[in-house]
């Protein structure tokens, strides 16, 4: 078997290429025939070190241009790539804990890791009992030919903090499905540039902003993560030439933040044609502050593509594909309940008025593609009619088979070739909003983290033992909402909890409700908390003898 997503191996573009952002200010730029050789010599160097088609290696390294020839080394070889994040805020212990875990279920055959990171991979290879040495990439003397593949592109480790990260099996069919689109929602055209901070070891920063365009050949402007921390305004001064990009709400909000206007003096943003923005709930207020910022430079608010996505549907479920500004709207807390019609109080398009717009408020993430059905679901599994609120179920070529190594979701789950997210979302005038996750883990800065580490937290801070602490993600229109139900009738824990959340979480706008009292907690005959039955018990009125703090 072979892929299109490798084609440019063997025909590569020597007039285009990517450009790496230096750390002094500066890009240094390698054509597709550099990269190309470079990568087929790496694959070579993997091959002798016994890597073979089918084979999972895992890769723990900085975005340079070694981890691009090195990725595509990999597949040069025609094995499987699983990167892993470079340590970032973790301590070395943490770090390790967490890259053990990964190694544990994917058992890769080579864990490659640069100079530096190659002490923590050592230490992560032996807790997980992985043999031999971390592999440091090198290349050999002659280009290999490119291999056939074995069935998986990638493992796409979900972006969690849990103790047990889940390893998404991404077939080449899945990517090569969800690259066209990509390419062909976000009007990709082949002279194109795309611009990027966010790191490789995510899907919307992998699959939507490295694989795809590479595919093409297009021109690639790739920043790290830290350099956009950095000097945000980095990041605008490339849509002088790039026309697209992907991030997160709070990258756009970031920026209106951040970057003064005399920062971009000069600056032609007019040929912008796609922001998208997506992996958590979109709110107005930050893609507003960001269009005031740039609109004196030429953005348009129709660059904005809100988006919806995840992992284990490969990246890509629906984008705004048509030319308008996003719709926002407000719907009525009180009527969030599975399977019941949304109450929606107000809503505007994306403009002036959608300044303070923040609580309460979620923007539309565009309308489902014909070869990805997305359909909104009760407990039962029953699909309903636009404007009620459920699970959000996807189907096509982009729904990825499961989990590696027999690994269990918890809210996601896998059957019949469909993904039931675990996610909560409506549709209203067409347009799929979004919810946010429904019970097991809340999105922060793109990242899933997970309420049984919190429970765990929360139950040694207050002593109470972890039987009598059940925290679950509920669905806030357009912020993050956690509801902590404690079996105990003293509160006087509850604001060092909050505290200790608001440190945890990042000062990001996270909603806590606690909730305090006897009989709270139910649970299903295995024992499993019964999250969400508990909060919509709340919300209904139907839980004598609690009191919410």
């Amino acid at each position: 078997m072979t892929s299109a997503l490798r084609d440019w191996l063997d025909k590569p573009n020597p007039r285009r290429g990517v450009q790496l952002a230096g750390d002094d200010g500066g890009w240094e730029f390698r054509d597709y025939g550099e990269l190309a050789a470079a990568a087929r010599r790496t694959g070579a160097a993997l091959m002798e070190a016994g890597v073979r088609p089918g084979d999972v290696v895992c890769m723990i390294l900085p975005t340079d241009f070694t981890c691009i020839e090195t990725y595509y080394g990999v597949w040069a070889a025609g094995a499987t790539v699983c990167l892993v994040t470079p340590p970032l805020f973790q301590d070395g212990d943490d770090y390790v804990a967490h890259v053990a875990a990964i190694l544990r279920q994917a058992r890769p055959v080579l864990t490659v890791a640069s100079g530096d990171l190659a002490p923590l991979a050592a230490r992560a290879m032996e807790q997980a009992g992985v043999p031999g040495e971390p592999w440091e990439p090198r290349q050999a003397e002659a280009e290999a030919d490119v291999q056939p593949v074995g069935e998986l592109a990638l493992l796409q480790f979900t972006s969690g903090s849990s103790g047990a990260p889940r390893g998404v099996m991404v077939t080449w069919d899945n990517l090569e499905a969800n690259a066209e689109l990509i390419a062909r929602s976000a009007g990709f055209a082949e002279q194109d540039t795309v611009a990027s901070w966010l790191p490789l070891y995510h899907d919307m920063g992998l699959i939507g902003c490295f694989l795809t365009p590479i595919a093409r050949q297009a021109q690639l402007k790739l920043m790290r993560p830290d350099h956009f921390i950095r000097d945000p305004a980095r990041w605008i001064r490339c849509f002088a030439e790039a026309r697209h990009t992907a991030a997160p709400p709070f990258a756009y909000a970031y920026v209106a933040r951040r970057v003064k206007p005399e920062q971009l003096e000069g600056v032609d943003l007019s040929g912008w044609k796609t922001a998208i923005i997506g992996a958590e709930p979109i709110d107005p207020h930050s893609l507003e502050v960001f269009a005031e910022l740039l609109e004196p430079f030429g953005f348009s608010r129709t660059a904005f593509k809100p988006a919806f996505g995840m992992a284990e549907t490969t990246l890509l479920v629906t984008l705004d594909e048509a030319e308008r500004d996003p719709l926002a709207v407000r719907p009525d807390n009180e009527s969030l309940a599975f399977g019941q019609p949304v109450r929606i109080l107000e809503q505007h398009e994306l403009g002036p008025q959608s300044v303070g717009a923040k609580t309460g408020w979620v923007v539309g993430c565009g309308t489902p593609q014909e070869d990805v059905p997305v359909t909104i679901v009760d407990d039962d599994g029953r699909e309903l009619p636009e404007g009620c609120l459920g699970e959000i179920v996807v189907g096509g070529e982009s729904a990825c088979p499961g989990y590696y190594a027999g690994a269990e979701g918890k809210s996601t789950r896998f059957a019949d070739g469909k993904v039931f997210t675990g996610d909560a979302g409506f549709f209203h005038e067409g347009q799929l909003f979004v919810l946010g996750r429904m019970g097991d883990s809340i999105k922060v800065r793109g990242r899933s983290v997970y309420v049984e580490d919190l429970e765990a937290k929360i139950a040694e801070v207050t002593r109470l033992g972890k039987g009598r602490i059940v925290v679950t993600a509920v669905p806030g229109a357009g912020q993050k909402g956690l509801a902590l139900f404690a079996e105990t009738t003293d509160d006087s824990w509850a604001p060092g909890v909050r505290e200790m959340l608001r440190r945890r979480l990042g000062d990001d706008g996270v909603e806590v409700t606690v909730v305090v009292g006897t009989g709270l907690i139910q649970r299903t005959s295995s024992g499993k908390p019964r999250r969400r039955f508990m909060w919509e018990r709340l919300q209904a009125g139907k839980m004598p003898g609690a009191r919410v703090v």
